[in-house]
């Protein structure tokens, strides 16, 4: 058994679980940072497994292809023996750089050509050349080849975009289960969710992968330019549909509200940069709100970085400390905040599973929104 559904709260959708894989049990809801190329920026493994308490994290198909390459990743036994890390991986499919390269690629049915954002060398993905490099890689959750459409389009090319992934999929499938997994573990495929805003073609394409019944489903194309309410919608109307039985992966998303608000629509899975990419650019967040910490506001503020809630790194550093690293760009600044901000996610998310499996995570989760979406 790959997934195991714990408990479901009686007043929303939101679920607690377990997903089993060959490097280790992932409790769920979980949020996955985002390790793109082989690492979660500015963050030590040691960080990762003792402070942050990560049970999963990302790699980036596309990225990792370009650098190192499958070779070098191959001849080291696998990501997991690449970048010394013993638990889970799940890596993204290059999907989502169909959409956030779109000036440096052309898309066909076969797949599509890119030209590299790093040294302009041409090249060509496949759902079967994809299936392959990812194997290669070595995740343990592997996601299928797809078209990640904008949240702004029409609803004829958001159909035309949907059938064309869904053709993929057939083929990432095929490929998929036609090979073995490279290494001494084993490896699952997760098919994806398209149908940008549309209820009709999210429900198509829920029901079409739920009668494939694979080992767990993801929702793509959310949070790519669609009104937040929008996307809360289409989780609701995919999350209907896809079986209970399994594990739901909300790609990209997004803000610790935003996450609440999934989980309570029924999502065990989450990964985003934000944690990491804001805590570069001197925001944290804390269980009372969001701080900049450019603001001249903390410059003479000596007090810890979070007093008032949970504070997530070493208590000797101020706020007004810590302001002047991020001011004179100081690299240890920057690890500071992403380290607090991915121990605040991972934390928020484990709390939400301890109110699902104690019955009150409505109204926590309706008590702690307003107080989370503060500035300070």
């Amino acid at each position: 058994m790959f997934f195991t559904l714990q408990h479901t709260d009686s007043l929303s959708a939101a679920r607690a679980g377990v997903v089993h894989t060959d490097h280790g049990d992932i409790l769920t809801p979980i949020f996955m940072p985002v390790g793109t190329d082989g690492t979660v920026k500015l963050i030590h493994r040691r960080e990762l497994e003792n402070d942050i308490h990560a049970q999963i994290i990302l790699g980036n198909t596309y990225h990792l292809y370009l650098r190192p390459g499958t070779q070098i990743i191959n001849q080291a036994g696998g990501l997991h023996r690449f970048e010394n890390w013993s638990r889970p991986i799940l890596t993204d499919s290059g999907g989502y750089q169909v959409f956030s390269l779109a000036q440096l690629r052309k898309m066909t049915e076969e797949g599509v050509h890119f030209s590299s954002h790093v040294d302009g060398r041409k090249l060509f993905f496949t759902p079967e050349n994809v299936m392959d490099i990812e194997r290669e890689i070595g995740a343990d959750i592997i996601m299928a080849f797809d078209e990640c459409c904008p949240g702004t389009a029409d609803r004829t090319y958001a159909k035309a975009s949907m059938e064309r992934t869904h053709r993929w999929l057939d083929r990432c499938i095929a490929r998929f289960d036609s090979t073995s997994d490279l290494y001494d573990y084993r490896q699952h495929l997760f098919p994806i969710v398209q149908g940008c805003v549309y209820t009709d073609l999210r429900q198509e394409a829920a029901k079409r992968l739920r009668d494939l019944d694979r080992d767990g489903y993801a929702i793509g194309g959310l949070a790519v330019g669609e009104p937040t309410e929008q996307m809360y919608e289409m989780i609701e109307v995919v999350n209907d549909i896809l079986p209970a039985t399994k594990p739901r992966y909300l790609m990209g998303v997004g803000t610790p509200w935003n996450i609440l608000e999934a989980i309570e629509r029924g999502v065990d899975m989450f990964d985003c940069v934000m944690p990491t990419r804001n805590g570069r650019n001197g925001m944290i967040f804390t269980m009372n709100g969001v701080m900049n910490m450019r603001n001249q506001k903390w410059a003479d503020d000596f007090s810890e970085l979070d007093p008032d809630g949970t504070c997530y790194v070493d208590h000797d550093y101020s706020r007004a400390y810590v302001r002047h690293l991020i001011q004179v760009k100081e690299g240890l600044g920057l690890s500071i905040l992403s380290l607090h901000n991915l121990t605040f996610y991972l934390r928020l998310v484990t709390e939400a599973r301890q109110h699902i499996l104690q019955g009150d995570f409505k109204s926590w989760k309706t008590a702690l929104i307003p107080q989370l979406q503060q500035r300070l």
